[in-house]
């Protein structure tokens, strides 16, 4: 799971477990703030319960994606994020010191941890050149992660606008690949309505950014340098950054410098297919068939987000070529092999269309993949064919007996698509 450690305009995402102590979460700050546990102090926001060491996060109520505060002792104050300030107790039967000796104590005490801070910022005021960025971008090389996933954590810096309280905020990179008519628009949509996740559409769409590798390679530098500026801009930190892009958009031209590029890159990629071919291609000629038509009102939409206008595209029943249909689906699974076999030395997972239908787990499983909270997920666009596949397809008759017999004679049923 992760939690939330905020202090002032700062948020941590921190990976933890349930069963981890609050002196564990700790430690794992100490490599981002470098301030040892001992000046530390955490809060459970709102109730400002303090988080006590020995106990697990379990035992003290958080959860994930829970918001915990956290204050730091600094030279003879104690700052924090919108907390009251410590308060201290004396515990119940302990022995209570002549008034002088513990006034003299506590003196004693604060003169030598000012003169320790003092002397700490003259060496820190030393160091030349180091600006608040500069020592922030310090910190943030530092992030606490799995070994094995320190090359996927990065810190983009870009050069349109300033990161400002984010830039501490660590990003993992991914790009969704996938076929037209496979549901990746609605799996984008999906993602976006994450407010730590951003994906920026199909910018391979434009031939100019795909002419050549030197051009693919520059826009992705874009991109990845969050100088992309889209509708998937986010007012919360930012955690997850990607792309969709479509195999007949150049990936497949160049795969090795390609996957190269990703595994130096540090970007996790998302397969996203159909199982049930026959389906998607009836649903390539539907839309193309719109393309022209223009059913909606003398407007083309690949997508549509009422029900109305879904049926109104459903009523198209494409004509499948017999002596073409077993050809093309063929080539569609040759081309997703092709794929997967290129790309599978990168850090990816696979997953159906189908599957996040009737998996209520699919969609989690791809947050946790992100590394980034895992939140229910929303999207406004409805499915436009949702019939049995002999309502799909005008000369459904043909194509069934064209198939029966086949190794694609279980596209037939639809068994493996659930509404």
């Amino acid at each position: 799971m992760y939690i939330r450690v905020k202090r002032n305009k700062t948020t941590y995402f921190i990976q933890c477990e349930p069963t981890e102590t609050a002196l564990s979460i700790k430690q794992k700050l100490h490599s981002l703030i470098d301030q040892p546990p001992i000046n530390q102090q955490l809060f459970l926001w709102p109730s400002s319960d303090v988080l006590e060491d020995s106990k697990t996060l379990a035992d003290q109520k958080v959860e994930n994606d829970s918001i915990v505060a956290l204050a730091l002792r600094k030279g003879c104050t104690v700052t924090r994020w919108h907390m009251h300030s410590y308060s201290l107790k004396s515990s119940k039967g302990a022995p209570i010191l002549p008034r002088p000796v513990f006034v003299f104590f506590i003196a004693s005490f604060g003169f030598y941890v000012c003169y320790l801070s003092f002397n700490q910022i003259t060496l820190e005021n030393k160091k030349e050149g180091n600006s608040r960025e500069e020592q922030r971008d310090n910190i943030c090389r530092k992030p606490y992660v799995p070994r094995e996933e320190l090359s996927y954590v990065h810190f983009p810096k870009p050069t349109s606008y300033s990161r400002g309280e984010c830039s501490c905020t660590p990003v993992r990179f991914f790009v969704i690949v996938s076929m037209q008519r496979s549901g990746s628009g609605w799996f984008e949509t999906l993602l976006n309505s994450h407010p730590n996740i951003s994906s920026n559409g199909e910018i391979f769409n434009r031939v100019d950014r795909r002419k050549n590798i030197s051009s693919i390679l520059q826009t992705l530098d874009t991109l990845y340098n969050l100088d992309w500026l889209t509708s998937a801009a986010k007012n919360e930190c930012t955690a997850a950054f990607g792309l969709k892009w479509m195999l007949n958009q150049g990936i497949l031209e160049k795969p090795e410098d390609i996957v190269g590029y990703l595994n130096k890159k540090g970007v996790s990629v998302i397969f996203l297919f159909r199982r049930n071919t026959l389906r998607r291609l009836i649903s390539v000629l539907a839309n193309d068939y719109d393309k022209d038509a223009k059913q909606l009102n003398g407007t083309h939409k690949s997508h549509v987000h009422s029900i109305e206008e879904a049926e109104i595209l459903a009523k198209f029943k494409p004509h499948l070529d017999l002596s073409t249909l077993i050809t093309n689906i063929r080539n569609i699974e040759k081309a997703i092999r092709d794929c997967l076999d290129h790309f599978k030395s990168t850090r990816h997972m696979i997953l159906y269309y189908e599957d996040i239908i009737s998996n209520s787990n699919a969609l989690s499983q791809v947050q946790e993949f992100l590394r980034v909270p895992v939140r229910r997920l929303m999207s406004r666009q409805v499915k436009i064919h949702t019939r049995p596949l002999p309502d799909l397809v005008k000369n459904w008759e043909e194509v069934s007996s064209k198939l029966n017999g086949t190794e694609f004679a279980h596209f037939l049923d639809g068994s493996d698509y659930v509404k």
